[in-house]
């Protein structure tokens, strides 16, 4: 039975209380000092009650935000609507050939050849074996095959932040695959559900990530720890916006790192010193460690997560850059791979255009 720490938000207790949260609107860099407040709110939350709250209306806002999804994915449905061609006509004499064109849009979607057998193997099993009469039937077993294959192995999208303030949650990554832009679009979101939520500048190599962070940080109307000196380390950063999220009754604490090669022994193992560090403030923290993956990358992106899941052990995904040249099947092939869930997809530049992963909406956005 899992702690209850890692208890899913959907089954923590829901107790009722008042709480008003100042929230400052303008940036600051020493992370002691606080500007006065210019916006004021309430939210109702007890100490357990809140994350349930907060697990709900992300699942509710996943829901209602299918169309992103559909307009993010728009790629890989054009790739996939040869399918629709293929099965309007669909007899039984031609399931060799309608097979083997669909086996090729699978992988021009990037499912991966592995993917792409198993799901096709199981459409001719089923074909021939008098279960699928129609074209109609086959491209729901196919959908409802995807959808397995998403939920069978990693079925916690949503994301577990334990039950004790402040939940912690670090982002980590290579190079250029979005992690302080994913980190902001995070906090906005989070922070419009009615979170206290305090940021972590804890990408301490590259010259303009606490910048991009604070503005991030302004732009969602968040508080933000930054390093004092150019040499700080992250981990002393980390452990400084932990302290203070837990001094100060923050909700949740989002930790920035700096993006690093999975083949960099060094650098992966200073993802450790962060993970350590973070856990002796706050018992059991960090509760998630996401990894941002550029969807551009399609199926290269598997190498890296085994790495990072190896040396740290991620807990959940966020698949970064679908909008583009990004082919979605790529999704489903990282999480039959790892058991690692995807709990927010990048579809946009917006700032709300990082979305909350629902596997039968994304199925649903594909396969349309």
């Amino acid at each position: 039975m899992a702690s209850p720490a890692h208890l899913s938000l959907s089954k923590l207790s829901q107790p009722q209380y008042h709480l008003s949260f100042t929230i400052p609107q303008t940036r600051h860099s020493p992370p002691t000092k606080t500007r006065p407040a210019t916006h004021r709110f309430k939210c109702s939350a007890g100490q357990t009650g809140f994350f349930t709250r907060l697990g709900r209306l992300i699942k509710e806002k996943a829901k209602s935000d299918v169309e992103k999804l559909f307009s993010g994915f728009s790629k890989t449905r054009d790739n996939l609507a040869v399918i629709d061609e293929l099965l309007l006509y669909w007899n039984l004499a031609d399931t060799d050939r309608v097979l083997d064109e669909l086996e090729e849009a699978l992988l021009v979607s990037d499912f991966g050849p592995r993917i792409t057998v198993k799901i096709v193997e199981s459409l001719r099993e089923d074909i021939l074996g008098g279960k699928l009469k129609s074209g109609s039937e086959i491209k729901e077993a196919l959908k409802n095959c995807v959808l397995d294959l998403l939920t069978k192995k990693a079925n916690k999208t949503e994301l577990q932040l334990g039950y004790k303030k402040p939940a912690v949650i670090m982002i980590v990554g290579v190079n250029g695959g979005g992690k302080t832009t994913s980190l902001g679009k995070l906090a906005y979101r989070l922070k419009n559900e009615g979170a206290k939520i305090l940021m972590a500048a804890g990408d301490t190599f590259r010259a303009a990530a606490s910048d991009q962070l604070e503005i991030w940080a302004e732009r969602a109307g968040c508080e933000i720890v930054m390093a004092e000196d150019a040499n700080a380390k992250a981990s002393s950063v980390l452990t400084q916006a932990v302290k203070r999220g837990k001094e100060q009754g923050f909700d949740i604490v989002l930790c920035d790192t700096s993006g690093r090669l999975h083949t960099n022994y060094s650098l992966m193992e200073e993802l450790i010193a962060c993970k350590k560090a973070v856990g002796k403030i706050v018992s059991r923290a960090p509760n998630e460690i996401l990894l941002v993956l550029d969807g551009t990358t399609g199926l290269n992106m598997l190498p890296q997560a085994r790495e990072f899941n190896e040396v740290v052990g991620i807990t959940g995904l966020i698949l970064t850059k679908l909008d583009g040249s990004a082919r979605g099947g790529c999704v489903v092939s990282v999480v039959d791979e790892l058991g690692i869930p995807v709990k927010f997809v990048g579809v946009g530049e917006g700032v709300d255009d990082l979305q909350p992963f629902d596997a039968e909406a994304f199925v649903n956005a594909i396969f349309s």
